[in-house]
């Protein structure tokens, strides 16, 4: 599997890939049910293997901003991960979870913390679908946050492993508790770490 072509995944294993997204939506509801301590609703995930440059667009636009919770991942799967919403739901969630409306351009220390929380949850969720399914150890780093154009924040991980492949998972799911919360996680893991996901599936 090592030698797996990255335009092969999109035919063939397209399938695996998609469970993985769901069982990871679905881990992410619980937790965010969770931390919220109310009922979390979700849609049936909808899942794409696509190219970077087709991203800005399926978000909106390279020029919408958006708040990222990125982290990069090791181990028997190398690569990183990013969770994206557009800042009004962001703006939904603060408020949501520490009872503040949030006013003017930055965000405060305790609201940061939150998204990180939040966010760390969400990719958590999606990255022990991926381990449990696998039986792949992955190591995540401590979470970053960034508010940007999706362009500039997605430039990221394409300077980083656009080198090795430049095909990415994405995953958008819509989360509500009285609010909607749309969302888009994204996985980048490097061509190597997709032949060991699939290859540990029996492929």
């Amino acid at each position: 599997m090592e030698n797996l072509d990255i335009n092969e995944i999109g035919t063939k294993y397209f399938d695996v890939l998609k469970e993985i997204g769901n069982i990871g939506a679905g881990n992410a509801t619980t937790a965010l049910a969770q931390l919220m301590g109310s009922r979390v609703d979700m849609t049936v995930p909808q899942v794409k293997l696509m190219e970077f440059h087709e991203l800005g667009t399926t978000m909106g636009g390279e020029d919408q901003v958006v708040a990222a919770v990125y982290l990069v991942v090791e181990g028997d799967i190398n690569g990183s991960i990013m969770f994206m919403m557009s800042l009004e739901a962001v703006n939904a969630l603060i408020k949501r979870l520490i009872g503040t409306d949030h006013v003017g351009e930055t965000y405060s220390d305790m609201e940061v913390s939150a998204i990180k929380e939040m966010g760390n949850i969400i990719t958590g969720a999606y990255l022990n679908s991926i381990s449990t399914l696998t039986n792949l150890t992955i190591y995540p780093s401590v979470p970053d946050m960034a508010i940007d154009m999706a362009g500039s924040i997605l430039s990221v991980p394409a300077a980083e492993f656009g080198v090795i492949g430049d095909k990415m998972l994405l995953i958008q799911t819509s989360f509500s508790n009285e609010i909607d919360f749309s969302g888009y996680f994204i996985l980048v893991p490097d061509e190597g770490s997709y032949a060991r996901i699939l290859g540990s599936l029996g492929f």
